[in-house]
């Protein structure tokens, strides 16, 4: 069991009380966990194939070719076509789609024309189709996925260099700190966009999409990581004269335990208060930069190339820009809505008292 402090306690109880707050969590959760299982409710693959007797799970599988269901060719099963031959042959074969059965990489060109549908029960396609054919929500759904697991690795590699940078420089101060400011100083006025462009041009086309959008979130938090030394190295100067500093260096305590059990644990107010707004950012950030054409590589879908989409066809096909939009705004104003809870849940403040 983990047990917390009872200020921590009052913090979280009184984040509860705070019910958009709380409530836009409860729902975030939801949907990291939702995208976690995203194949088994937005995917071309059925869950389960029910043929001859023998049960199949697709979902999760290598990848089983046409023979393996009594038809007549070698690549990958197509499951819609199945299921309509398994209804025509009556046989008592079956199989169960996802709710959306479409990719997000899958053209479904009905008229073996490339171009946006309006929305559309009868085909599955509840917010219809972009400019390539490709089912909106599906797109919507891994591109949020992306978002959110990109903007968490993005918070994870920030804190770690900036708590790291920020507490050394605090702590040891001297010309250790004078040192670092200057070259954090210059570092910070690179310019971030340029750096952006500059280096997604020299990068081969051969690279996988996995390894580009790695370097791209190293690229970002090259540039990103500066701002939490300041609130650090503030943090770190004002707990490091406190007694309880003095005390722990008095008993023999080595910097590196003083730092990490005594100080990083006193600012932790200020980490969790700047955690949802820094997700903000970085799906901010990470939307803009497809937006302009220099973010996550094609044909990975993202929110920034579908509003890129939509606003080249708001006449035409309104439905792009609108469920982008849409889904972006529903986003950011959860997590908007968290961080504005924990700001106000951890306030010193609240829980104390002068005399």
């Amino acid at each position: 069991m983990i047990r917390f402090n009872p200020q921590t306690v009052k913090k979280l109880r009184r984040f509860r009380e705070i019910k958009r707050g709380y409530y836009s969590f409860v729902i975030l959760v939801l949907l990291l966990t939702a995208s976690l299982l995203g194949e088994l409710l937005v995917n071309n693959r059925a869950l389960i194939v029910s043929y001859q007797g023998t049960l199949f799970f697709p979902t999760y599988s290598a990848f089983h070719p046409g023979t393996d269901f009594g038809l007549d060719y070698s690549y990958e099963t197509n499951y819609q076509n199945l299921q309509t031959v398994f209804e025509r042959d009556a046989r008592g074969d079956w199989l169960l789609m996802p709710i959306v059965p479409y990719n997000p990489l899958e053209n479904d060109a009905s008229e073996e024309v490339f171009r946006p549908t309006p929305p559309s029960i009868a085909d599955q396609h509840y917010l219809g189709t972009d400019t390539t054919s490709r089912d909106i929500l599906a797109r919507l759904f891994y591109g949020t996925r992306i978002a959110l697991f990109f903007s968490l690795a993005f918070m994870a590699a920030v804190y770690l260099i900036g708590i790291a940078t920020g507490c050394a420089m605090g702590y040891f101060g001297g010309a250790f700190d004078l040192v670092f400011q200057r070259l954090i100083e210059i570092w910070s006025n690179i310019p971030f966009l340029y750096m952006v462009i500059i280096v997604f041009s020299v990068i081969p086309a051969t690279f996988s999409v996995p390894t580009r959008i790695a370097i791209l979130l190293i690229v970002m938090v090259l540039f990103s990581w500066t701002s939490m030394t300041y609130y650090m190295r503030t943090e770190t100067y004002k707990e490091k004269a406190r007694d309880y500093t003095a005390a722990a260096r008095i008993i023999g305590a080595s910097d590196f335990r003083i730092i990490f059990r005594h100080i990083l644990p006193n600012v932790i107010a200020t980490l969790v208060t700047f955690m949802p707004f820094t997700i903000v950012s970085a799906i901010t950030a990470i939307t803009s930069l497809d937006f302009l054409g220099f973010g996550l590589p094609p044909p990975t879908p993202s929110l920034g190339e579908l509003l890129k989409q939509g606003t080249a066809t708001l006449r035409t096909a309104p439905w792009i820009v609108t469920s982008a939009f849409g889904t972006l705004v529903i986003l950011l104003t959860l997590v908007t809505f968290i961080g504005e809870a924990v700001r106000e849940a951890f306030d010193p403040k609240k829980f104390t008292i002068y005399q």
